[in-house]
């Protein structure tokens, strides 16, 4: 039993969660809000005043108008009377009305918070969005502060609603102790059992019901990006895998309900628990102020402001005491999000030095492991190699071969787990990260496009800051002249349709002619090309690879593919196999080995042999 415990626990457990504590918490949301806009501090203020003015002026009323009329008081004094109160309640309206007007800028806060954690997630090491703790992390800082009640929106309405309770609790004490301290005594210990048993049952549901739905968050999400994504849509129609998907959806919909309904089930428990709580209470009440009327040692007038008094105290300790329970749960949900934003994954690490400004960049991995995240297997295995500065070195390889990891770690986006990459002869980790990836144009396999203007997806800048001429040569060299003349816009195309109703989508190929007129833009010393051509045939691949090989001309160049189009015109060749490079050397030196290399070089070879024996029985 202890055992499944110390499992449950330890299954329980994310290791970027920590627990600030709500006190933290209510400081952090605070300087937060102070950072963001002076003007909630009226808001506090008029709370404050307004709110026991609003909750308890007509119980005096109503006692005041009682015994003047049962001591024969003139018409005059009571119009009077009711004059002066209601002006009085007109006023501290207004006031209230003034007040929650300002309830935007909590708001305003908490999507701004959203900003920061979307920054975060675009600025952490890449590394650690295939952790999965800490997508799951990312994940709960996200549903932290989705809506109203969340973030620091949710925390800061909370705090505003305990300092507006306490007064009201003050004054109510004030009146009620005139009466029967023990009335009031039983009330405070009735509202702080209610407080004990919703906030431990906000925090069991929390930790039992919804923390463990975090991963199913991660799949529900992919699923609705999925089944609404366009590219996905050809798939889904053509393989007839609709049915599937909403089977898979049906079986996160009964999870999620499960999770509901047991949530359900427990506050139905807390429920009845606080409602023989409030109706012992009331009980107890009423019998106290009858039995005081009946005897005589008590007015009727102060019957009412009494009895009115009483359940005013009573509902608003209870809401006092549940605000503090909000607040709590709050609190919870607002460690999720600091725990997201204070994690330690690389994002606020500028320091280093930075890469110095130069003609020639040297690489040099001496020693090089890798393994990814908790997995058990290397990636990379003792690799040494050396990248001269000017030379043109292919990667190759099947797939699998660590050809892309490789690629990973001189771009710098995962850290070697043994071993050093050098620049220069420095430690590449000596140097500031946004300084070593300004000497790089890479271009990956995978293409994202932005919703931006067809310029500013090659210059991957914002207008002001893109050539909008350069970017257009740029996508005429990358080989989509005629693309480009097709559009009624040209450069100012806005691309993706599912934003745009002028948009445009590229083709596979396109989109990876355009990473390679972003590589060309950018136009860094060390170009990276991580199988961009991928969706073009082999021949058209490797007339792409020439053309853009004359292009980036002096530049050190990495050409990394399964598919050896690019070796005959590059420096050296490096053969990954397994996670190691099996060979090295020239094209030349490579094919007279034959080894691996030669064999796997022959075998593709044929392909263009037939192909080109197919074009010339087609022209004939």
């Amino acid at each position: 039993m202890k055992k499944n415990k110390e499992k449950e626990k330890e299954k329980n457990t994310n290791p970027y969660h920590k627990e600030y504590g709500v006190f933290s918490n209510s400081i952090h949301a605070l300087k937060s809000m102070l950072s963001y806009s002076h003007r909630f501090i009226p808001v506090i203020i008029i709370s404050i005043i307004c709110a026991p003015i609003m909750q308890y002026l007509w119980s005096f009323i109503s006692k005041f108008v009682i015994d003047m009329i049962t001591s024969g008081q003139s018409v005059t004094a009571l119009a009077l009377l009711m004059g002066g109160f209601t002006v009085i309640q007109i006023t501290a309206t207004m006031l209230n009305l003034y007040g929650n007007s300002f309830f935007h800028i909590y708001i305003g806060a908490r999507f701004r918070q959203m900003g920061l954690k979307n920054r975060k997630i675009m600025s952490v090491d890449y590394g650690y969005l295939e952790d999965k703790d800490f997508m799951d992390c990312y994940q709960k800082a996200g549903n932290a502060c989705n809506d109203n009640n969340n973030g620091i929106e949710g925390m800061m309405r909370g705090i505003v609603r305990l300092l507006t309770l306490i007064p009201i609790i003050v004054v109510g004490i004030a009146i009620l102790g005139t009466m029967n301290i023990f009335i009031v005594i039983a009330i405070l210990i009735c509202s702080v059992l209610q407080f004990v048993v919703t906030n431990k049952t906000n925090a069991y549901c929390k930790k039992k019901v919804w923390d463990p739905l975090a991963p199913w968050w991660r799949r529900h999400n992919y699923l609705s990006y999925t089944t609404s994504d366009f590219e996905a849509a050809k798939d889904i129609r053509m393989f007839g895998i609709a049915d599937w998907l909403t089977e898979k959806f049906k079986v996160l919909n009964k999870e999620r309900y499960a999770a509901q309904k047991k949530n359900s089930r427990i506050w139905a428990v807390s429920a009845v628990i606080n409602a023989v709580l409030w109706a012992g209470v009331q009980a107890a009440v009423y019998a106290w102020l009858l039995y005081s009327v009946v005897t005589g040692s008590m007015t009727i007038g102060n019957f009412t402001l009494y009895l009115a008094s009483s359940m005013t105290f009573f509902d608003y300790t209870n809401q006092l005491l549940t605000a503090v329970s909000d607040l709590l749960a709050r609190s919870r949900e607002y460690d999720d999000f600091r725990s997201f934003m204070d994690a330690d994954c690389g994002d606020k690490d500028d320091s280093g030095i930075d890469v110095p400004q130069c003609d020639s960049y040297e690489f040099t991995f001496r020693n090089v492991s890798f393994k990814y995240p908790k997995a058990e297997k290397y990636a990379l295995r003792n690799v040494n190699i050396t990248l001269n500065a000017g030379e043109r070195l292919a990667v190759v390889g099947l797939n699998g071969a660590g050809k892309s990891t490789f690629i990973k770690l001189l771009l710098r986006l995962y850290e070697v787990t043994e071993g050093e990459i050098l620049l220069n002869g420095v430690n590449i980790k000596r140097y500031n990260k946004h300084s070593y990836y300004k000497i790089f144009s890479p271009a990956f396999q995978e293409v994202e496009l932005f919703a931006f203007p067809l310029y500013m997806n090659v210059s991957m800048s914002s207008a002001d800051k893109s050539d909008k001429e350069k970017a257009r040569q740029c996508v005429i060299d990358s080989g989509l002249e005629n693309k480009l003349n097709e559009l009624e816009k040209g450069m100012d195309t806005e691309i993706l349709k599912i934003v745009y109703d002028d948009g445009v989508d590229l083709s596979g190929g396109e989109k990876q002619k355009l990473a390679l007129a972003r590589a060309l833009y950018k136009n860094a010393p060390v170009v990276v090309l991580d199988e961009p051509t991928a969706a073009l045939d082999a021949l058209a691949e490797s007339k792409l690879y020439g053309d853009f090989d004359k292009l980036i001309g002096n530049k050190t160049a990495v050409y990394i593919s399964h598919r050896l189009s690019s070796t005959q015109f590059c420096d050296k060749v490096a053969m990954f196999k397994d996670g190691g490079i099996v060979e090295y050397g020239t094209h030349s030196e490579l094919m007279d080995k034959g080894g691996e290399y030669a064999d796997m070089f022959n075998v593709q070879a044929q392909y263009y042999i037939d192909n080109n024996e197919s074009e010339v029985a087609v022209n004939a």
